[in-house]
């Protein structure tokens, strides 16, 4: 009998195995943990409706599921052909038994020798739409040998079709006006042949409808963003200043996008056209919403309000974070948004993705950070910035890359974080751990031979040289009195010294997890006397929401604590939105759990002043180099890795997160068929 860690080679066509023992196969691998029970299901739908061929529409529905569950928007058939579907699915789970062996044995010899064939063959089954021909709604999306689920083909086209729309032309400008402001707002340069990337960044915005700036941590996205809101009013038309929107992912990164663009405003003493000074912009731009609200999302429809039939009313949309934003929601963004509107893209391409299928900005981003810009956009930053760029030695010059600006200077991690997060980035294993130090009172240190125990004690008290745990802010709870009745304040002081202290998880069911985590510091914290918990709400229970809930106010990513009343009365969730305070009755939140520990994907879009990275001992497909980044860029002081395995810190910096897209390859296209026009 075969075993899935012998390789089979692939059939030279498709089997003659009786569909109903082709799924009871597939239902062998869905009871094993294989595959998804979603999986199964929906490969039973699709072979049930093929009108020959069933066996082979099974398994490969089934194994366009699981892949679409593991982020990948599309399968490239040739791969799968490379190597055989047993090894592939044994090496997704170790333990097999001889029943579950002969399954994935039986399902690998379905798959044909070659993509070509495979393809072919499923043009045949009735369920599969071959983008060339035509369209019969089949569930499934053949483009070449490149295969979808439908509605992933459909996304991708709407957002390489929508950026290429909105690259296409570009927007009349006075060069000389626009060089005159941003000498205004950015100041004199210093030495034309070292570019300053954020004033190259607002230049290369105002020059066409869709912009990207990437850049780590620290280099200057929103500083940026804030110039070039001010450049837009300043060389706007009198009456005609343009709508703007500012969005984000989640609640919390809207709230911090709201405060870093105050913020820069604030400190940007520059008046602008028609008596407008830069720090009254944003009064009248007005708060960061999250892409569900703006977009009108309804918990009776998975319909948004906006769409192309109903656009959004704004000039401008701002989105921060963009690396968090999947590829249905880019999707529905760039349908939502008029013809004439600008839309300005903010993220780290090298932040992990979004939990939902499609890599959008690390696809966006290929040709980021001026390499590969044409003579007609480097003559124009000349023109208007007065920086002489390096010709281009790139082979291609793509459209999206002449709008895209990678900002590389870090002026927030200059020390021990900032090198850490370099070596990682350059999956340099030994630069990366020789940053770190042991040393308790160190920026970034590598706790050693740590348990469950020493974690929960850290995350209780905190270091020795007073390195805040969560006792800072239950004591600053069970301080109330001092604050003379000023509830309000005492509430955003809890919410901001929770914020300085966070255990980031790489999984969670482990031990070393958000679930075996939050139950011991729980635990702990009620030991030390700092909560009492009676129930499932108690006061200073911290609380991730789920879920987005637009009667209620709240998204899914907000973070809030539990407290009394101003009366002292019935518990209520408490968020912070910068300076703005929040609050909802516990009994009608009904989607959240407790946040002592919390993932590395719901982490993105906030910063901590000391961030606790907690890897796992054992070997794990999710802990890959953006995993660990992102959560060694969600420390702006202080990190504390937890990592009792090194190889496993090795491991993770060696390999990087592969989703199959076929998203750049699209935009390609789109922008031959559209091509630019000046």
């Amino acid at each position: 009998m075969s075993t899935l860690a012998e390789p089979l080679a692939p059939a030279s066509g498709a089997s003659h195995a009786p569909l109903d023992q082709v799924l009871a196969d597939l239902k062998s691998c869905s009871d094993a943990g294989w595959l998804r029970r979603l999986d199964y299901a929906f490969a039973e739908f699709v072979a049930r409706r093929a009108v020959s061929n069933g066996p082979l529409a099974a398994v490969t529905a089934a194994l366009l599921a699981l892949m679409e569950g593991r982020g990948h928007t599309c399968i490239e058939l040739a791969a799968w052909t490379a190597v055989p579907l047993d090894v592939r699915l044994a090496a997704a789970r170790n333990a097999q038994t001889e029943e579950v062996a002969a399954a994935g044995a039986s399902l690998a010899r379905l798959i044909p020798a070659t993509a070509q064939d495979w393809a072919a063959q499923l043009r045949a089954t009735g369920v599969v739409y071959d983008a060339s021909a035509d369209d019969q709604n089949e569930p499934l999306v053949l483009d070449g040998t490149t295969l979808y689920l439908r509605r992933y083909w459909r996304h991708e086209g709407d957002v390489a079709a929508g950026i290429a729309a909105h690259v296409a032309e570009t927007v009349p400008l006075d060069t000389e006006a626009v060089r005159t402001w941003l000498q205004k707002l950015f100041g004199p340069i210093a030495d034309t042949r070292q570019p300053d990337w954020q004033r190259v960044a607002c230049a290369v915005a105002l020059r066409r409808r869709f912009t990207l700036i990437t850049g780590g941590p620290g280099t200057g996205k929103t500083y940026t963003v804030a110039r070039l809101l001010a450049l837009l009013f300043a060389t706007a038309a009198a009456g005609s200043e343009p709508r703007v929107a500012l969005a984000a992912p989640t609640g919390k990164a809207a709230a911090r996008l709201t405060a870093s663009i105050s913020s820069a405003l604030e400190n940007l003493d520059v008046q602008l056209a028609n008596g407008v000074h830069a720090r009254e912009l944003a009064g009248m731009i007005g708060p960061a919403r999250t892409l569900h609200k703006l977009l009108g999302a309804r918990p009776d429809t998975a319909r948004l309000r906006h769409d192309a039939a109903n656009p959004l009313d704004v000039d401008v949309i701002v989105v921060d974070e963009a690396s968090m934003v999947h590829l249905g929601m880019m999707a529905a963004l760039l349908n939502a948004i008029p013809p004439h509107a600008r839309l300005i893209l903010l993220g780290d391409k090298d932040q992990l993705a979004s939990v939902e299928a499609g890599a959008v900005l690390g696809d966006l981003c290929s040709d980021a950070g001026g390499a590969a810009y044409d003579a007609a956009t480097r003559d124009y930053i000349h023109a208007t910035t007065g920086f002489q760029l390096a010709q281009s030695d790139a082979t291609r010059n793509s459209g999206l890359a002449q709008q895209a600006v990678m900002l590389t200077e870090s002026r927030r991690f200059a020390g021990a974080i900032g090198q850490l997060a370099t070596h990682i980035n350059a999956g340099d294993v030994t630069g990366a751990e020789k940053v770190l130090s042991t040393r308790e009172d160190a920026e970034a240190r590598w706790l050693v031979t740590p348990t469950p125990a020493a974690i929960v004690q850290l995350a209780s008290q905190g270091a020795e040289d007073s390195a805040a745990g969560y006792a800072s802010y239950l004591h600053v709870i069970a301080a109330r009195a001092d604050y003379a009745d000023d509830h309000d304040r005492w509430a955003l002081d809890v919410l901001t010294a929770f914020d300085r202290f966070r255990v980031l998880c790489a999984l969670r069911d482990t031990a070393w997890g958000v679930s075996g985590l939050n139950a011991a510091i729980q635990q702990k914290l009620t030991k030390e006397r700092l909560i009492s918990v009676s129930g499932e709400w108690y006061e200073g229970r911290p609380v991730l929401v789920t879920r987005n809930d637009a009667e209620l106010g709240v998204s899914n990513g907000d973070v809030g604590i539990a407290l009394k009343g101003p009366s002292g009365d019935a518990l209520r969730v408490y968020f912070a939105d910068g300076s703005t305070l929040r609050s909802v009755l516990c009994s009608r939140v009904a989607h959240v759990e407790t946040a002592f520990a919390m993932t590395v994907h719901k982490s993105q879009g906030s910063e901590f002043g000391h961030t606790m990275l907690v890897l796992p001992p054992e070997q794990s497909a999710v802990v890959t180099r953006e995993l660990v980044y992102t959560g060694v860029t969600r420390a702006r002081s202080r990190l504390t890795l937890v990592s009792a395995n090194r190889e496993i810190f090795a491991y993770a910096i060696a390999h990087t997160t592969d989703r199959t897209s076929a998203l750049g390859r699209r935009l390609e296209v789109a922008f031959i068929t559209r091509p630019s026009h000046s």
